[in-house]
């Protein structure tokens, strides 16, 4: 009985744990060593945000991601100089597996000069967004 409630315990902080990083908007890298990404994003038919670009990675039947997209594409029509592009990650796989994306809705955040300054799996809450753009 002992080991069962310890178990069961560690499989509810384990759960917890997991569940309070989903949608978690974290910074990436260092300034100086931030990836350009004004390549893909111009492959892809898009372009870069003047403050910043909402890069969302997206698969077709991922609920979350639809949520995500509403977010996003608000957020980007209501600051200035912020762009929201979503691709498909299926259709995408080779840049997907380079920028080492594992889950849907996967949200990267460019700065305007196009490199990476932070990043979100899961769906991310819109105060997060809002915090992680570029002044």
């Amino acid at each position: 009985m002992l080991l069962l409630a310890v178990l069961l315990a560690a499989a509810t902080a384990a759960g917890l744990v997991w569940r309070a990083r989903q949608g978690r908007v974290r910074q990436v890298q260092d300034d100086d060593a931030a990836q350009d990404l004004t390549a893909e994003v111009t492959a892809l038919g898009a372009v870069l945000g003047e403050r910043a670009t909402l890069l969302q990675f997206s698969s077709a039947f991922c609920a979350p991601c639809r949520a995500t997209r509403t977010l996003l594409a608000h957020v980007a029509g209501t600051e200035p100089g912020v762009v929201h592009v979503e691709v498909d990650a299926e259709q995408h796989l080779e840049l997907v597996r380079r920028l080492d994306v594992r889950k849907t809705p996967t949200t990267l955040v460019l700065d305007g000069r196009g490199r990476e300054v932070r990043r979100a799996s899961g769906a991310p809450r819109r105060a997060d967004v809002l915090a992680a753009l570029p002044s």
